[in-house]
């Protein structure tokens, strides 16, 4: 059993990770965490029919899956900040009242985003695996698996990595100290 004495106060220093490099977490043993991010599909807005062949669909890829992985969900702060500034330079360039009348209440809606932390929410599939070629093999069959579905995927990158290990650590919450860094 490991030590669990930690001199620390950092979670993640007394974790066995030892980096995250080409969209994976590097664990000791040359294990590896890495994944898929699915796009996000609101498959409620689509008929009845082809809701319930979307849902079949992932059923039976899910089933087809042998080995262990895990689906994570985890949400990331929206910066809406570039689009306020748009909004504003629009609303300050126009002089139709009508028109900065839309725009003052497109800026409103934006900075009630910004004061409720509103986040996306992004969707993974991972699992652990220390030979490359299985590895590279297990991704293509998510992505692949995924869009047979009618869902878009592609490999993790790192910045997905580190999103979804602060989520863990950090209670979801986005921090600036003891985080993990690149490598």
């Amino acid at each position: 059993m490991a030590n669990l004495n930690r001199t620390s106060q950092y979670t993640e220093d007394w974790l066995p990770l030892q980096g995250i490099n080409n969209g994976m977490i590097l664990l000791p043993g040359q294990m590896k965490v890495c994944g898929v991010k699915i796009t996000p599909r609101n498959i409620f807005i689509l008929d009845a029919d082809s809701q319930e062949n979307v849902l079949i669909a992932l059923k039976n890829f899910y089933n087809q899956l042998e080995f262990e992985f895990w689906l994570v969900v985890a949400d990331r702060p929206t910066d809406i900040s570039i689009y306020m500034s748009q909004l504003q330079l629009l609303y300050n360039n126009t002089t139709n009242p009508a028109i900065r009348k839309l725009i003052n209440e497109d800026i409103q809606k934006g900075n009630t985003f910004v004061s409720n932390n509103v986040v996306d929410t992004e969707y993974y599939i991972l699992f652990k695996e220390s030979n490359m070629e299985i590895l590279q093999k297990k991704v293509r069959l998510l992505i692949n698996g995924l869009a047979s579905c009618g869902l878009s995927a592609a490999q993790t990158s790192n910045e997905d990595m580190r999103i979804i290990l602060d989520n863990f650590l950090n209670g979801g919450k986005t921090t600036e100290f003891g985080t993990v860094m690149p490598v």
